[in-house]
């Protein structure tokens, strides 16, 4: 396809000055989010062994909650019984009391049941918050700010994001067909980084495109949706009710066992995983369930969800319920589970894992040929030492993966140990050695630093198998495979990097040679 070259030109400079302003924030999101596809088996990894006595059967359960509600009265506002329990769900009954703790941490939870002589026991020591801990920093691209702050700029970081992908394909039209596949290894490191780019970027187009309107779509939610506001409230609001209703106080609330057998009889292929009771407006009971639907896509990253009328069981809100639902209300369910892979089960999830790792890489190369294209542009004006701007950009690109990956990292192996066991102590521990790597590539250059973060970023990704090792249990073997794969892949480009520092062109600005005099 032939492009005039002043189109060509002009859209270079549009997707390079657009791609180096988003696209460290848009590694971090990327990374992050390719390991949210696995939040709830992290969490039960990274979660201690659970400190209740084992959870009392289903059907005994509605003596918990009366004990509960009897010594917590403040639980009746909202509480969940969990259908299936483990390190990630210590008890059988949990509630929330109180607002977030912290401002964009989660909310503290606590979990109840019985001890070995019938007394009523509760905790909060609840499952590790490291997965939210990821989840959030995806969601925010990694700003340590409330949330409210952050998506908006998120917001607009994924519209620059948007603005990339088009102006990237326009810049690819004329070679699309004759380069696509091309990835010329040699001595032009330059032209390699180019084509292993632009093939990630072709081939995982549509994948960038959900990602990035649907990023946009989530950052300025109330916005777009206040128009919508009544089709969503009508989900969560109270069931309608005959002219002369019993009154509340004269009618019992469904058993968790007569709840469960009621969803199952409306929706066969439904399988709940968890029940919350609470009050909705003007006091009235409600009834929530959240479940899987292996055959429909699911409008939560891992649950659909339905309200039932808590004294007969009829579902009274299907908009969110898989299989149930009008146009709409599958046309948007569809629009949520692309962004979160919840849909395919086992193989999506691993598809967009490996999509969002190849992003995260996607991002770092683009980075690195705008880096390239300075010292092109900045020989031919003259210049023998690279620009202070050129050298910041490059440690930048260098200290913010590499600090992102170890803190995260770091985190995760802290939590699996015990060692962090709060949203906040994770969330100072990443920060800590986020800060530390970005700030020693400030400060040694990314000439000088690269060889040395790339190996303390292997050593960091190491540290989550070891911590596996040292927990003891069951291995996780498959977390352990994909962790020391990532730290192999991160020292074979720890050698291209030590070997670029010490026999690189002098003028670049990852060699550590002194450049020669004019």
């Amino acid at each position: 396809m032939k492009v005039r070259s002043d189109i060509i030109r002009m859209y270079k400079e549009v997707h390079g000055w657009v791609g180096i302003i988003s696209g460290l924030a848009l590694f971090i999101a990327f990374f992050a989010g390719a390991l949210t596809m696995f939040e709830q088996p992290i969490a039960r990894w990274a979660s201690a062994p659970v400190k209740l006595a084992p959870p009392p059967s289903l059907a005994e359960t509605p003596k918990l909650v009366e004990a509960v509600l009897k010594a917590h009265p403040e639980a009746a506002k909202n509480y969940t019984i969990h259908l299936t329990t483990g390190p990630d769900v210590p008890g059988r009954v949990s509630w929330s009391p109180g607002p977030p703790r912290g401002e964009h941490g989660p909310q503290e939870t606590f979990y109840a049941g019985f001890a070995a002589d019938g007394t009523l026991q509760v905790t909060s020591d609840g499952p590790s918050p490291v997965a939210d801990f990821i989840d959030i920093l995806h969601q925010q691209v990694g700003l340590p700010f409330s949330h409210d702050v952050s998506m908006p700029i998120m917001g607009a970081i994924a519209l620059l994001y948007v603005i990339a992908l088009v102006s990237g394909v326009i810049i690819l039209l004329p070679k699309i067909v004759r380069e696509l596949f091309t990835v010329r290894v040699g001595s032009n490191v330059k032209r390699m980084w180019l084509d292993v780019h632009n093939v990630l970027g072709v081939l995982s187009l549509p994948f960038h495109l959900i990602m990035a309107l649907t990023s946009v779509v989530f950052a300025f939610h109330d916005q777009f949706y206040d128009a919508q506001s009544l089709a969503f409230s009508k989900a969560e609001a109270p069931p309608a009710r005959s002219a002369a209703p019993p009154s509340p106080e004269t009618r019992s609330l469904l058993t968790p066992v007569q709840a469960v057998k009621r969803i199952k009889a409306q929706a066969p292929g439904f399988t709940p995983i968890m029940l919350t009771y609470g009050k909705g407006r003007g006091g009235a009971a409600t009834l929530l369930v959240r479940g899987t639907d292996p055959r429909y896509a699911m409008r939560g990253p891992a649950f659909s969800l339905a309200f039932l009328d808590p004294y007969d069981g009829r579902i009274t809100g299907k908009d969110y319920m898989p299989g149930m639902q009008d146009g709409w209300g599958a046309t948007i369910t569809s629009f949520f589970a692309l962004h979160f892979g919840s849909f395919g089960g086992v193989t999506i999830r691993w598809a967009y894992f490996l999509l969002g790792m190849a992003g995260a890489f996607l991002f770092y190369t683009g980075n690195l040929l705008w880096i390239e294209s300075r010292r092109r542009k900045e020989r031919k004006a003259g210049a023998v030492v690279q620009t202070r701007a050129t050298r910041i950009l490059a440690s930048l690109t260098l200290g913010i993966p590499l600090g992102c990956v170890s803190g995260i990292a770091i985190s995760m192996a802290g939590a699996r140990l015990g060692l962090v066991a709060t949203y906040a102590g994770i969330s100072a521990l990443y920060y800590l050695v986020f800060i530390g790597i970005t700030a020693w590539a400030l400060m040694r250059g990314a000439a000088k630093s690269g060889g040395e973060l790339l190996l303390v970023t292997a050593a960091a990704i190491a540290t989550v198998s070891l911590s596996d090792l040292c927990a003891g249990g069951e291995p996780a073997y498959l977390l352990n495979l994909t962790a020391l794969s990532l730290a192999a892949g991160i020292l074979i480009l720890r050698s291209h990097a030590v070997r670029r520092s010490a026999r690189g062109p002098r003028d670049s600005v990852w060699s550590a040679r002194q450049p020669l005099s004019n």
